[in-house]
């Protein structure tokens, strides 16, 4: 034996007639990811939101059914009609309750207990239904959430810290040197890299320097530095600004 109820905070209501059929839902998140060789591979994630759709929910408008059930007495359509209204125009989660008992209706088998909002529903007048009306429900699974407040405290010792940092960086700040002595392992490109702070301007210091580069690498048996290569500790270089 099934029932289904729907409740906010202040009703709880229990469906006349379960329906004949509930959809459940359950959504993936999943992703498929196309690698470098043309392989795929599944990024397994945590399940989506749950959807409850309802094809065929009836509301008697005055028989009262013997398979119908009422814990108040019979109540007409319109009753559960304003009650899916209260539940749309609250703009708040409800409550979805299916309860699973046996045919004695003695013992509980399982429920579902889920916070929903009510999406959309839409009323059907069939005249193959007679008087009665007959619902589509679209719930989809309520996951409660909340955001931080961040609280930024003013600090009175941030401005003078701050002061403290500048004049210390402006001591620290040294002046670009303009030229260079040649030590024993150098090479123009780790030059540039470590007082030019760029490794590609070797170039440049090879073109300022290229008539002292020449001649002392002709001094020492080359007959040239090929195109800076071979450079010599003790010669000094200027450095491009």
């Amino acid at each position: 034996m099934y029932r289904m109820y729907l409740a906010d905070e202040k009703n709880t209501i229990l469906l006349p007639v379960t329906p004949g059929k509930i959809s459940t839902k359950i959504n993936g998140k999943n992703k498929t990811i196309t690698l470098i060789n043309e392989g795929e591979v599944n990024m397994i994630k945590a399940p989506g939101l749950t959807d409850i759709t309802i094809d065929k929910l009836i509301l008697p408008m005055m028989n009262q059914y013997p398979f119908a059930q009422y814990e108040n007495g019979f109540q007409p359509a319109g009753y559960f009609l304003e009650k899916l209204s209260q539940f749309k125009n609250s703009q708040k989660p409800i409550t979805f309750i299916l309860t699973r008992k046996s045919p004695d209706d003695k013992t509980l088998l399982f429920d579902t207990n889920m916070k929903v909002t009510l999406e959309q529903y839409e009323i059907v007048e069939d005249a193959g239904e007679g008087l009665d009306i007959v619902v589509k429900l679209d719930l989809k699974q309520y996951v409660f959430w909340g955001s931080k407040k961040l609280v930024i405290k003013k600090n009175n010792n941030v401005g003078n810290k701050l002061k403290a940092v500048g004049k210390k960086a402006t001591r620290q700040t040294k002046t670009p040197a303009t030229t260079y002595t040649v030590k024993t392992g150098d090479s123009l490109f780790n030059i540039a890299k470590k007082q030019l702070n760029d490794a590609s301007k070797w170039k440049k210091i090879y073109e300022l320097n290229k008539k002292v580069i020449e001649s002392t690498a002709k001094k020492h048996g080359r007959k040239s530095s090929s195109n800076g290569k071979w450079i010599y500790a003790g010669t000094k270089l200027k450095l491009p600004t």
